[in-house]
C-alpha cells in the first residue's frame, strides 16, 4: 500500500473528488481526517472508511474559519500522533460572476474558502512538517487558476492565487523534504456547480464559450488517483508542479 502509517487530512471530504480522495487514501493505509462543514455528509465518508476497514476521524470544519482550521489539525496530531499528508481540497464556486457584478460579501467569501482557507492549513501543517523534515501538501486548484473565463472572477482569482501559494510554498521549504503540488481539474462530475447563487447570464454566456471542446467530464475517482500520485513517494521527485487534469480539454 503507498500510504501505510501515513495520516492525512483532507478538506471538503464529505462529498466529490474530496470524498474519493480520502477513501483511496485510506484504502492505501493512510489514517484519515475527514473534515467538511457539513457533519451529515463528512459521517458519511468516514463510515465508507471504516466499513472498508479504513481509519477515519470526522471534523466538522469550515476552512474559512481560523479556529476549525487549527481544530482539524490538531486532530490529527492529537488521534494518531502526527500529520504526514494535507490535502486542500474544499472550494466554492462564484456563480460565474463577472467583475462588474461582483460584490464585496461573494468576493470575500470565495477567496476566504479556496485561497485563504488553505493558507491556513498550510501554516499550520508545516511546523509539524519541518520538524520532521518531510511532509507533502496537494493543493485542489482548476483550470480556471491557469486560464482567464473558466468561472467567474472571484474563483478564477481564487485558483490563481492557490496555485501561486502551491509554487511559493514548494520552493521556499523544499530543502526541508516537503513538497507542494496542486492539481488542475477540468470539468468533473461533483455537486459545486455553479455555487448557491442564481448563475449570472452575462458571466455564464462568457465562460461557457470554450464547452464545446471539452472531449469529456471527469470522474471524482480520477481525480483521486493523481492525488494518490502525488501524496505517496512515487511522486518524490515532484515539486511545485501543476498537474492539469482534463481529459486534453485545456490543450486545444
Amino acid at each position: 500500500m503507498k500510504l501505510e502509517g501515513k495520516v492525512a487530512v483532507v478538506t471538503g471530504a464529505g462529498s466529490g473528488m474530496g470524498r474519493e480522495i480520502a477513501k483511496l487514501f485510506a484504502k492505501e493505509g493512510a489514517k484519515m481526517v475527514v473534515a467538511d462543514y457539513v457533519e451529515q455528509t463528512a459521517k458519511e465518508t468516514v463510515d465508507m472508511i471504516t466499513s472498508a476497514g479504513g481509519t477515519a476521524t470526522l471534523v466538522v470544519a469550515d476552512v474559512s474559519k481560523e479556529e476549525d482550521v487549527q481544530r482539524m489539525i490538531d486532530t490529527a496530531v492529537n488521534t494518531y500522533g502526527t500529520l504526514d499528508i494535507l490535502v486542500n481540497n474544499a472550494g466554492i464556486m462564484d456563480g460565474m460572476t463577472p467583475a462588474h457584478e461582483l460584490t464585496d460579501q461573494l468576493w470575500e467569501r470565495v477567496i476566504a474558502v479556496n485561497t485563504t482557507g488553505p493558507m491556513r492549513a498550510i501554516r499550520k501543517a508545516l511546523p509539524i512538517f519541518m520538524e520532521k523534515r518531510k511532509g507533502v501538501i496537494v493543493n485542489i486548484a482548476s483550470i480556471a487558476g491557469l486560464h482567464g473565463s473558466r468561472a467567474g472572477a472571484a474563483y478564477t482569482t481564487s485558483k490563481h492565487g492557490l496555485i501561486g501559494l502551491t509554487r511559493n510554498v514548494a520552493f521556499q521549504y523544499a530543502d526541508l523534504g516537503i513538497r507542494c503540488n496542486a492539481i488542475a481539474p477540468g470539468g468533473v462530475e461533483t455537486n459545486i456547480g455553479l455555487g448557491s447563487k442564481t448563475p449570472s447570464q452575462f458571466g455564464l454566456e462568457k465562460a461557457m464559450k470554450g464547452t464545446a471542446a471539452n472531449p469529456r467530464t471527469g470522474k471524482p475517482e480520477e481525480i483521486a488517483t493523481v492525488a494518490l500520485f502525488l501524496a505517496s513517494d512515487d511522486a518524490g521527485f515532484v515539486n511545485g508542479a501543476v498537474i492539469v487534469a482534463d481529459a486534453g480539454w485545456t490543450a486545444y
